[in-house]
């Protein structure tokens, strides 16, 4: 039998039924790892059915789903064929994440900005020195659905991870790409920031996307120098837009950092 599963108003706690957070599947995923700490559901316990899920929280089928998958990656849920899914006996080592529920506050954004400029930066400089044709063919495309997302209005988040993910491609290594794939769930809630803000007003995609072309025109050159300025002027673009301020020793050589603070 699946475990009483009451909904989140009913149980009585913070979380009331999901209306429209920045990211569902993390509030459906946060609220379910609190009830497996809380003791609500116990080890080898059979999670409700997605349906089931879907209208407690109510949310959909999709979004329960991919909330699961989060806890899946954490080690704290498994899947049995034919049966369902169930809390674990003995949870794996939390793998990486970046905040719970809805959003970062700005220290945690700040540290995650400056994460992906020394990953992201990296990977330009790398991409550029060794893209060939169909990797910027790809890179092209993603750039052209961000720029219809941003003539209509509508959420480019998924086309931007697209072009970063092509980007990290375009090093051909595949240890790279799987990295840069495997953090950019993480990298995609901060992205998103870039195309909605924390406040409507403080998005400016279009401001985002010129930074994109000259970060594709530094990779098409072959310009890997430029390549990582621009992945650099482009976080750092994205992080002022949102109100943080990343350090200016940051995007230096360490002899260069170590030099600045000697003066």
């Amino acid at each position: 039998m699946p475990a009483k599963f009451p909904s989140p108003a009913e149980s009585g706690n913070e979380l009331a039924r999901i209306v429209r957070p920045l990211r569902l599947s993390e509030e459906v995923s946060g609220d379910l790892q609190r009830r497996v700490s809380r003791g609500e559901l116990r080890p080898g316990d059979r999670l409700p059915t997605e349906k089931a899920l879907g209208e407690a929280f109510g949310v959909s089928r999709a979004v329960v789903r991919e909330a699961i998958a989060r806890l899946k990656a954490d080690g704290l849920i498994e899947t049995r064929q034919g049966s369902g899914a169930f809390v674990v006996e003995a949870p794996k080592p939390i793998n990486l994440r970046f905040w719970k529920g809805a959003g970062p506050d700005l220290s945690e954004l700040h540290d995650i900005f400056e994460l992906r400029v020394m990953v992201e930066s990296a990977v330009a400089a790398l991409a550029a020195q060794r893209r060939k044709s169909a990797d910027l063919k790809a890179m092209a495309l993603h750039l052209e659905a961000m720029e219809t997302a941003i003539r209509t209005d509508t959420d480019g988040t998924e086309a931007d991870d697209n072009f970063h993910i092509a980007m990290a491609r375009a090093t051909h290594n595949s240890y790279i790409g799987r990295l840069v794939e495997f953090l950019g769930r993480h990298f995609s809630d901060s992205r998103k920031l870039a195309w909605h803000g924390m406040r409507r007003q403080l998005a400016h995609p279009e401001e985002a996307q010129r930074e994109h072309h000259a970060l594709f025109d530094a990779i098409s050159r072959s310009d890997a120098e430029g390549a990582q300025r621009c992945a650099q002027e482009h976080l750092r673009g994205t992080a002022a837009r949102l109100g943080i301020k990343l350090a200016l020793d940051l995007d230096r050589a360490p002899s260069q950092a170590r030099t600045s603070r000697k003066r």
